[in-house]
């Protein structure tokens, strides 16, 4: 892991803090933030110790996996739309989905502020089915999935990049090392 001090004219400015990287099992009904003036913020199941940011905003009602780290490299090159990270959802819609669903998702869907990318999808069970995606508008999946006459009731995000949800419950977190 890269660590740095910054000097200038021999005061220090920024001492050398070793990166912390942590994966956090994010409850649903808790903001993605760390502002202590929201209610039901992230500080309610996450004592900051640190200056962490976070990667991958999850609106207030979606679960999973969120990682938080002081890396701020590490955290642009995953929330970047450029750099094309995937993002894995388990999603339980309020009604049976048909192979026509499926396949407009997968195809991208006109979500009113965009079309958004081809997609893998998979169905999982009558009611359930895992997405992964490349970008991560406001609210895609929500989005998408109303756009075709369908209801969310549950999105847990269980990975980003490599990174997994593992065994995690809510409000739940685990170190983990960069390789």
């Amino acid at each position: 892991n890269e660590t740095w001090e910054i000097y200038y004219e021999n005061q220090l400015l920024k001492p050398n803090t070793p990166f912390t990287y942590i994966a956090l099992y994010k409850p649903r009904g808790i903001e993605t933030t760390n502002n202590e003036a929201i209610v039901d913020n992230l500080t309610t199941v996450f004592k900051f110790d640190k200056h962490l940011g976070y990667a991958g905003r999850l609106d207030k009602e979606s679960e999973g996996l969120l990682l938080l780290s002081n890396d701020g490299k590490y955290i642009q090159s995953l929330s970047s739309p450029i750099k094309e990270k995937e993002k894995e959802y388990i999603v339980t819609v309020n009604k049976s989905i048909s192979d026509e669903f499926i396949s407009q998702m997968e195809a991208g869907v006109d979500i009113m502020i965009c079309k958004t990318k081809p997609c893998f999808i998979e169905k999982m069970s009558e009611f359930e089915f895992r997405i992964i995606l490349t970008e991560g508008k406001n609210r895609q999946i929500r989005r998408m999935c109303k756009a075709l006459g369908y209801l969310v009731a549950k999105l847990i995000r269980v990975r980003i990049d490599t990174i997994v949800l593992g065994d995690l419950k809510p409000g739940e977190f685990r170190e983990y090392y960069l390789t």
